[in-house]
């Protein structure tokens, strides 16, 4: 990735079990809706209680991506575009995805909004885009010091 490069953070949510696959699919494109490639990506995040979801943890190791996640009242506290009654009676909070890329790109907006899919076998995948704050900002969750 040069310099110049946009460096994004990944906001994941998923039904339990998802395959890799689907959740690669889902983030393949997102980032294609906004010309943005895998190499653009600075980190994932998610919510703890995602945090042995065997997708996310393959999606990261796969590609040394850091991942972070973050308790449900950390998501709930973050104003998001498309909060969800559904999400927030599963999972005690409104926004995954959404608040989760928030979160980890230090951002106020999102350069793509719950991107959904539902794969071959039914599951979803959930995939929502941030812009890092700053350059400083990546290097430093690269560095685990979010």
């Amino acid at each position: 990735m040069s310099p110049a490069a946009p460096q994004v953070a990944v906001g994941l949510g998923c039904d339990r079990g998802t395959p890799l696959a689907t959740v690669e699919r889902a983030l393949e494109l997102a980032l294609s809706s906004v010309s943005l490639r895998t190499e653009d990506v600075a980190v994932l995040a998610s919510i703890d209680a995602k945090s042995d979801e065997a997708a996310f943890l393959q999606l990261a190791a796969a590609h040394r991506w850091p991942l972070r996640f973050y308790a449900a009242a950390q998501l709930a506290a973050m104003p998001v575009p498309n909060p969800s009654e559904t999400v927030r009676r599963y999972m005690g909070t409104p926004s995954v995805s959404e608040a989760a890329a928030l979160l980890a790109a230090r951002a106020t907006t999102l350069l793509v909004e719950k991107f959904k899919l539902r794969g071959e076998d039914g599951r979803n995948a959930t995939v929502s885009l941030a812009l890092m704050a700053s350059p400083c900002d990546a290097a430093s969750i690269e560095q685990g010091l979010s």
